[in-house]
């Protein structure tokens, strides 16, 4: 049951430009934190690029016996360029939680008790979700892919000159950061849809008839934003089939509870607003 305590709106009201004021403030200490996390990162850039080369290393040693000898850039200004995208992605990795804590202070104060509770549990499983895809396309993805592409140079011939492959810093560095956020964002499935749910947008009986489409969407999703190998496509499409399927669960959970507010109602009880 909600009191007057718990209403946000029987709380001390804050007029437009006081709201504006508290965004500003969340903003700049988000802005600092980047700006700190940027530079800390620029340190280790070297040990980051390293980090995401691993795969392409691997894959060139199970193609050809023997680790990679070199990765090349063709600019004056690429290597510097590639390593401030280095630096801004690790940054972040790291400055996450400060940044999804800025957000959640400046939204709290506005919700219901209950819908603190109902949301902090989709803010805390979203980078859980985007860590978890990165993982799956570093750890499985990768190797696969980039065997895949280096096996399609050939050794030449009297008549040919031989096609290697000579991979640049810069496009490397983008290639796997574009992935890695699409696999990221592709794992927030489960929250979209639950939160859509919530709101009543989508039923689990309406995502459980629409499998049939969902599946055929999340298949034409997977061959769009990895690699163009069937192992890579169906490497992402299962782990999102099955997120699709425990989406229906989640909602029915929610369809769940909602019913019985709705019958507390009933009988005369009270339940908090939504």
């Amino acid at each position: 049951m909600a009191t007057k305590d718990d209403d946000p709106n029987e709380a001390k009201k804050m007029p437009l430009l006081d709201h504006l004021v508290e965004l500003r403030q969340r903003l700049f200490y988000s802005a600092i934190a980047l700006v700190i996390g940027f530079f800390g990162c620029w340190f280790v850039t070297q040990d980051i690029l390293d980090f995401l080369l691993v795969p392409l290393n691997d894959a060139w040693i199970s193609v050809y016996g023997v680790p990679l000898d070199k990765v090349i850039y063709t600019s004056l200004i690429e290597l510097f360029f590639t390593r401030v995208k280095l630096a801004f992605f690790g940054a972040l990795v790291v400055t996450f939680p400060i940044l999804a804590g800025q957000l959640w202070a400046f939204v709290a104060p506005g919700l219901y008790k209950h819908e603190k509770s109902a949301f902090l549990p989709f803010l805390l499983a979203t980078p859980v979700l985007f860590f978890i895809g990165a993982a799956l396309l570093y750890y499985l993805m990768l190797p696969l892919a980039w065997r895949f592409f280096i096996e399609l140079g050939t050794p030449g011939s009297e008549n040919a000159p031989p096609i290697e492959l000579l991979p640049r810093v810069a496009e490397y560095v983008g290639l796997v950061m574009t992935l890695t956020f699409a696999f990221g964002l592709s794992f927030q499935l489960p929250v979209l849809l639950t939160l859509l749910a919530k709101v009543g947008i989508v039923t689990s009986e309406g995502l459980k008839r629409k499998w049939r489409h969902a599946v055929v969407i999340i298949v034409v999703v997977a061959a769009i934003i990895t690699p163009p190998d069937p192992i890579s496509q169906i490497s992402l499409a299962i782990p999102l089939v099955l997120l699709y399927i425990g989406s229906i669960y989640l909602a029915r959970m929610v369809e769940k509870k909602r019913e019985r507010d709705d019958a507390e109602v009933e009988k005369g009880g009270t339940v908090a607003p939504v």
